[in-house]
Order: C-alpha cells, then sequence, then structure tokens
C-alpha cells in the first residue's frame, strides 16, 4: 500500500465522540480509508494528554516524549506499551535514547498519516500505570 494517500473527504477516518480508551482499534486493511485532516487530528489530540501532534516530511503523527528512572525502567516502559500495542493490532514506533529519553510515536503506515486508531492506542497508553517508571515528563 502506498503512504503517499492524500486526505479525502467522504473518505474513512473512523473518527467518533465515544472515549478513546473504551474503543477498539479495526483492521487497516480497508481500501477507502485514508489519513484523517488537521482539524481532525486537532480535535482529537484534545483527547489524549501529554501526546502532540507533529507533521514530519507532511505525516501528520502524534507525539509523546518522557524521561524514565533508568535504562531497564525504560524497558519496561515498552514491554508494557507493546503489551498494548499487540492486543490493539496497531504498533507504535518506539525510541530510548540517552539510557532514559524515551519517545513514543504512533501513526497509521498503512495510509501515511493519523487515523482514529492513532489516537485510540494513545488513550490505552495513557491509562497504563507508568508513574513508578517516570522521572519526569518533558516537553517538546
Amino acid at each position: 500500500m502506498s503512504t503517499s494517500r492524500k486526505p479525502v473527504s467522504g473518505f474513512r477516518t473512523f473518527c467518533t465522540g465515544q472515549d478513546l480508551s473504551t474503543k477498539k482499534c479495526v483492521p487497516c486493511s480497508a481500501k477507502d480509508l485514508r489519513p484523517m485532516t488537521e482539524e481532525s487530528a486537532n480535535h482529537l489530540i484534545q483527547k489524549v494528554d501529554g501526546w502532540n501532534l507533529i507533521n514530519e516530511d507532511g505525516k501528520l503523527k502524534l507525539k509523546y516524549s518522557c524521561k524514565v528512572k533508568s535504562f531497564t525502567k525504560g524497558l519496561e516502559l515498552f514491554k508494557l506499551v507493546g503489551d498494548v500495542a499487540e492486543a490493539e493490532g496497531h504498533h507504535p514506533d518506539l525510541h530510548l535514547v540517552g539510557w532514559n529519553n524515551v519517545t513514543i510515536e504512533i501513526w497509521t503506515h498503512a495510509v501515511g498519516g493519523l487515523t482514529e486508531n492513532d489516537f485510540i492506542l494513545a488513550a490505552k497508553i495513557n491509562k497504563l500505570e507508568l508513574h513508578h517508571l517516570l522521572r519526569r515528563k518533558i516537553s517538546d
């Protein structure tokens, strides 16, 4: 599937008003699935505290950054996030740099941008008990 799909009105992005953390990610194989518009993303970003909307090479992504207490705490965080990602069938990019700097990026690779799945996963990650792993929140 090409990652250069453009947002098109009238195509599905799976946006709804339901609490995102209670929803389930849907398979990204639908041919009419397109990346959501920046306007839709700006609306949904308000529902996932701590996440930032970034534009990287023309692709919208969700980004979360934090510092963990140690390298092994970072690996524990990745395990918890990985368990949620596997359960949802939707997988983020995970980065552990400089022993304690964690970055999580979420976007729907199949469409080259954001869909509601990305916000669902971010909301589910936000529900995880991570405080015992975190040193402090960092901003972008």
